[in-house]
């Protein structure tokens, strides 16, 4: 039984590719996309087998990793007490032409949210997102009074115009955001005012158009070593996540199920489900905030910045 919530944020600062093998679309590799909305998303074994690797990389011992994340080898022993959900969209950079790149988000995705966080007993307050989405306004952006990215009442995201529509709540939501699930080190103090200047929330169809169309293809080839030229057929596309995509990860914990020397003892083990998340949440400063998480890991890829609720 769930003892504990968290959650846990994932901010993107190189592409990421989280794979599902070969695609029948133009593109090769695509990325891992929920069923019904396609969003993008990253399965929670791949969040939690990061999080092991990066336990053993922050010289864990071997009976902390055991009572975490589950033994390696004889899994039928016990579980592990740590529950890692899938990682979910939450912010979605797409290219501006006022203030380079606006962070989108839509009434859907902050609904969604607001129910996986208030199983950690948060509860935020968004409703009046509902009324603008229901007033059949297909084409209105709600923006940030001191909005970066809207010039007047117009909006233009890649090649689509929107009407914005400035509204102080929407502040409130972008000052959330940028101080509960941004980074808070120093060196992100510039993307934190970023995101209270370009936060943009679209209809759910737009949203849904961009993070199906507007994501970052990358095309690869493998070279030869004698002649120095791309093999025969040797060449594939990729697709990745942006930089600067937010990404939020419902984390749970038990109590630690393992039993010393084999006792049925359920209180055998000391660690409860709080010191357990604890335990998970010491990686961030262990690491210096950062895991790298899916393919092309050494040309770059996937770099990402832990911050934890």
């Amino acid at each position: 039984m769930i003892q504990a919530t968290t959650m846990l944020y994932l901010y993107v600062e190189t592409p990421l590719h989280a794979g599902t093998g070969s695609g029948l679309s133009s593109i090769d590799l695509p990325i891992q996309r929920e069923r019904t909305t396609q969003y993008p998303m990253i399965q929670g074994s791949g969040i939690k087998g990061k999080l092991r690797s990066a336990a053993y990389a922050a010289t864990w011992d071997n009976e902390e990793i055991q009572v975490v994340f589950g033994p390696e080898d004889s899994g039928a022993d016990h579980a592990g007490a740590l529950i890692a959900g899938d990682a979910r969209i939450l912010l979605f950079p797409v290219r501006s032409l006022d203030g380079v790149f606006a962070y989108t988000t839509s009434y859907e995705v902050l609904s969604r949210f607001q129910r996986d966080i208030a199983r950690s007993g948060k509860q935020l307050d968004w409703n009046m997102l509902s009324q603008s989405q229901n007033q059949g306004e297909e084409s209105v952006a709600l923006v940030t009074t001191s909005s970066s990215v809207a010039t007047g009442d117009t909006l233009v995201l890649e090649e689509f115009s929107f009407t914005a529509r400035a509204d102080p709540q929407v502040n409130a939501i972008a000052q959330w955001l940028a101080e509960q699930a941004m980074p808070q080190a120093s060196e992100y103090g510039y993307w934190r005012e970023k995101l209270k200047n370009s936060l943009v929330i679209l209809p759910n169809n737009d949203f849904r158009d961009f993070v199906v169309h507007a994501t970052e293809i990358i095309t690869r080839v493998r070279i030869n070593r004698q002649t120095k030229t791309v093999e025969n057929g040797a060449l594939w596309t990729e697709e990745h996540l942006p930089s600067d995509t937010l990404l939020y990860v419902p984390i749970y914990a038990t109590n630690a199920r393992k039993m010393k020397n084999g006792s049925n003892d359920k209180d055998a083990s000391s660690m409860s489900a709080s010191a357990i998340l604890d335990k998970a949440k010491s990686l961030e400063t262990s690491l210096r905030g950062y895991i790298q998480l899916g393919g092309d890991e050494t040309v770059g890829r996937g770099m990402v910045c832990m911050h934890w609720q």
